[in-house]
């Protein structure tokens, strides 16, 4: 039995999927008068796939699978825009209206804050991430993000009107980045964020594109995309992951809140709020106190394997669901662990002495059912919270979702 103490993270997965070819998502662009906009940029999330508009407003994204899409677009002047669309089995038709940004159209006040720096450091930290390949990465535009610290709930919060722009020169990509909401939690130390990513591709020599390559096949290999894409297949064993389950059992070793706490009132009235350093009372609430730290529940790994076949079902079209009681326990054994993750970055998960320093992820499932495509992507924000390898790896280390491995390599 143990208790893992890494840390947490949210993160948001982009939704796709594939089937068959030959469908499209086509529209115009206009502001609130009517008015049709040439030149805005239109992109889909977690793709490489981008255009822009005509003289008459208007786009076309071919050649897409069925699937569910957002389609962001960009146009200076203009707040940002996301729509989703969903295709099935026929092409789909969008107008968008885009919204003047006032903050670009006027002229813009800064406030001073002394500490600004300091929590944009910890932003990009926490979403960008302090993996290798992180520390090739560059925010090209800090000065779009809007920070607010909230002392009283001790809360981090980072906003932008604008697409955030990240060079990953590790992986030889440029990303533009909707963020929808970034937070961070010093109390409980979980990060959430979500937002959607475009891809698109950095000129380099032959030498670097190779180096891309290599780079880009690593951060996939393992992550959760690989993952839920082997669970789609079902073989995932065959690609390297074994699934656990790890078992939430009641401490009980620890008594109740309330009988927790009312030692604590009865100790203290006993000595009319004045305790003694020293004195009996004193490690007495000591000792209470300590009591009440104790986890309520502690991690019990089942070592039993689980089956693709019990955890993945089929009940749409081009979507498969999984459902599971307590957490998934996921060891990826084609990778170890490095050094520096073991060691120094705060997500290493607690594993019996006889498993090797393969990579391990815990699933927190936080709405169920979870829906997933082909291509790993999952269909709904905020259903799954991960610790682990899934949750060291952010920003730095994600490939589009229509990442496939070169063949020759």
């Amino acid at each position: 039995m143990f208790k893992s103490l890494a840390g947490f993270v949210f993160l948001l997965l982009l939704s796709v999927s594939a089937v068959a070819q030959g469908l499209s998502i086509s529209g115009v662009v206009k502001d609130k008068s009517g008015e049709t906009l040439p030149g805005a940029g239109i992109y889909l999330s977690g793709y490489k796939a981008a255009t822009v508009t005509n003289n008459d407003g208007k786009f076309i994204l071919a050649n897409l699978k069925p699937g569910n899409y957002n389609v962001l677009v960009e146009m200076m002047g203009f707040l940002p825009y996301t729509k989703n669309v969903i295709l099935s089995d026929k092409s789909a038709a969008v107008e968008i209206i885009l919204e003047e940004n006032a903050i670009q159209l006027s002229e813009v006040v800064i406030r001073v804050d002394p500490n600004r720096e300091r929590y944009i450091n910890l932003f990009k930290e926490f979403f960008i991430g302090k993996t290798p390949h992180a520390k090739k990465c560059k925010l090209l535009n800090p000065q779009a993000l809007n920070v607010d610290f909230d002392s009283n709930r001790r809360l981090l919060t980072v906003k932008s009107n604008e697409f955030l722009v990240i060079e990953n020169k590790a992986l030889g990509y440029r990303l533009k980045y909707l963020l929808q909401y970034f937070e961070y939690d010093y109390n409980t130390r979980i990060v959430y964020y979500s937002g959607l990513p475009n891809f698109e591709e950095l000129k380099g020599s032959k030498a670097k594109r190779k180096a891309w390559a290599k780079a880009r096949e690593t951060a996939y290999n393992g992550s959760s995309q690989h993952f839920f894409r082997s669970l789609y297949l079902g073989n995932a064993k065959e690609e390297g992951f074994v699934i656990n389950k790890l078992v939430k059992l009641k401490n009980s070793g620890r008594p109740s809140d309330s009988m927790i706490d009312a030692n604590m009132r009865r100790l203290m009235r006993a000595q009319h709020g004045v305790i003694r350093v020293g004195s009996i009372a004193s490690d007495s609430l000591k000792y209470w106190s300590g009591i009440k730290q104790m986890p309520k529940e502690i991690s019990t790994l089942n070592r039993g394997e689980v089956l693709i076949d019990t955890l993945v079902k089929q009940k749409y079209n081009n979507l498969k669901t999984i459902n599971f009681e307590d957490d998934l326990y996921v060891i990826y054994t084609k990778e170890r662990e490095t050094n520096e993750y073991t060691n120094t970055s705060g997500h290493a998960i607690s594993r019996p002495l006889d498993i090797p320093n393969y990579q391990i992820s815990i699933v927190h499932m936080m709405e169920r059912p979870v829906h997933f495509y082909a291509s790993g992507g999952i269909f709904q924000s905020k259903s799954l919270l991960y610790e682990g390898v899934w949750a060291y790896e952010k920003i730095a280390d994600m490939v589009p979702m229509d990442y496939i491995i070169p063949i020759n390599k």
